[in-house]
């Protein structure tokens, strides 16, 4: 059945067919498979300008649907439709894919690897990262969720650094091992959903608000939450990240902490939270200081990281500590924040492994301690990665600060330790990014770097649209915003929690 036009079977389509055509093209037509990628990256933009313009942010909560029976004795279908979290995050893919394109257009690739398999990969990668965001079917979901590794383990294990192997296949193992405990939960869920509906069934809109009995469904929220604090990453599931972050290939690297780690933070909202309301009011206090400790932890660390790519991996684990902390609050200002913050933090974060993989490809070296003045030589660089940085860090008229803002409004009115422990993440977050670029872009100018070309037309393109977004979104952000809270309350409303009552009174009598 289908409420609209399939616009969400189309974005899912014009990828693959993208795919298939760079995979058949001749080993020997590399510029063609270039060509071939972007231009499909720009026509997915396209539909995706098209499916945002069809959504009503005041309408339904699941909009643009489309269903087909999939596997009929089972009850799986082939279900797509959105809401407004859903809609922002597959936005922020259809953005980014071009710009890593575009970024790794001359990506130096290992002896005996075709740079044509490199760009079937990333779109290949961007099918399943916009279908998970858009399936309905907790069952489809879980294969999306899966497939996912496969394009990502290829883009780090064929194309990544010289530790790519150990990284790709610690990458394969962690989220292997999460996908595991999620597919015997939803197995699990699907037998209660026959024991209490009458007949299995993995349709989201079925299974929200399902009585489960309370042992049981603290079982199924811990199997899919591993699994999703694994792909986030949530302190301690978080060791994979650093080594899959600094041996991808950056595009890779973008993608990945970009856009693939938000389907863990996208998972508590969609499935943990609707799902066991119960079992997440019982949770969020032990997750809340899991993602303070996060914050901290994480932002630590980064300050004593040598590789700027490890180090900006470190970043996001403490992003995502505030974007955890932001969802367990269980405020609609910190819930809405954290999507926001998903969005800011992919474009920010993959901005800075654009530029950084910019920088690598000049100095051959990952090592903060092997640039040095590199802004006097190279200033478009090196005002690309300030913006990014600054960004990182949340600076006030960067998009980043607004939802970081409201993910601590929002937990301070319900959780003012946690909320007051948080804001120190900010002063870390300032030292390890200030640090970062002093070292690298002030200084004395490293002799090797005199021969360096600046920031090309190409290279330009590829990071100016994220920029761009991060500097509209900051001073603008109401459109977003507004897009994402119908959804927010929604979710809000299945986990059975308000806002919290202001604690101080309101004079409303005039005084004398």
């Amino acid at each position: 059945m289908s409420d609209s036009l399939p616009f969400l079977l189309v974005l899912l389509l014009v990828p693959l067919v993208g795919s298939v055509v760079v995979w058949l093209l001749p080993r020997t037509a590399e510029q063609l498979a270039k060509l071939v990628a972007l231009a499909t990256s720009l026509l997915t933009v396209v539909v995706m300008a098209a499916t945002a313009t069809a959504f009503d942010p005041n309408g339904a909560r699941f909009q643009l649907t489309w269903s087909r029976p999939w596997i009929a004795s089972f009850g799986v279908d082939f279900a797509l439709g959105v809401d407004g979290i859903a809609l922002v995050l597959i936005a922020l893919v259809a953005v980014l894919v071009p710009s890593v394109i575009l970024a790794s257009w001359h990506e130096e690739t290992p002896a005996g690897r075709s740079p044509k398999t490199f760009f079937a990969l990333l779109l290949l990668l961007e099918v399943f990262m916009v279908g998970v965001f858009a399936v309905t079917d907790v069952f489809v979901f879980y294969v999306f969720f899966e497939a996912m590794l496969v394009p990502m383990y290829f883009l780090i294990g064929a194309f990544g650094g010289p530790r790519r192997q150990y990284a790709a296949m610690k990458f394969f193992l962690y989220s292997l091992l999460g996908g595991l405990l999620m597919l015997a939960a939803v197995i699990g869920l699907y037998v209660v959903s026959a024991s209490q509906l009458g007949h299995g069934t993995f349709a989201f809109s079925q299974l929200v608000g399902m009585p489960i009995d309370a042992d049981t469904e603290k079982l199924l929220f811990l199997g899919f939450f591993v699994a999703f604090a694994i792909k986030a990453p949530l302190v301690p599931f978080h060791t994979w990240l650093p080594d899959a972050g600094a041996e991808a290939p950056a595009g890779g690297a973008a993608l990945l902490v970009g856009v693939l780690d938000k389907v863990g933070t996208f998972g508590f909202l969609r499935y943990c939270l609707p799902l066991f309301p119960n079992a997440s009011r019982y949770f969020a206090p032990a997750v809340i200081v899991l993602a303070v400790v996060g914050v901290l932890y994480a932002a630590l660390l980064a300050m004593g990281q040598r590789d700027m790519k490890r180090l900006v991996a470190y970043t996001s684990v403490a992003h995502f500590g505030f974007i955890g902390l932001g969802i367990f609050a269980f405020t609609t200002q910190s819930m809405s924040g954290s999507v926001f913050y998903m969005i800011n933090h992919g474009l920010a974060t993959g901005a800075l492994f654009l530029v950084a993989g910019m920088l690598i490809s000049r100095g051959r070296s990952r090592e903060i301690s092997d640039y040095g003045g590199v802004a006097k030589t190279q200033p478009l660089l090196g005002g690309a990665f300030l913006l990014a940085g600054l960004a990182s860090l949340a600076l006030p008229g960067m998009s980043t600060f607004i939802s970081e803002f409201l993910v601590l409004v929002g937990t301070f009115s319900r959780h003012r330790v946690y909320g007051v422990v948080a804001t120190v993440g900010i002063i870390l977050a300032a030292l390890y990014i200030l640090l970062m670029y002093q070292r690298m872009f002030h200084g004395p100018a490293q002799e090797r770097a005199a021969g360096w070309l600046d920031m090309s037309a190409r290279e330009a393109w590829a990071v100016a649209p994220l920029l761009a977004l991060i500097v509209v979104l900051g001073v603008y952000p109401k459109p977003v915003l507004d897009v994402i809270r119908p959804a927010v309350n929604a979710t809000m409303n299945d986990v059975h929690q308000r806002d919290p009552a202001p604690t101080v009174a309101v004079q409303t009598g005039a005084t004398k």
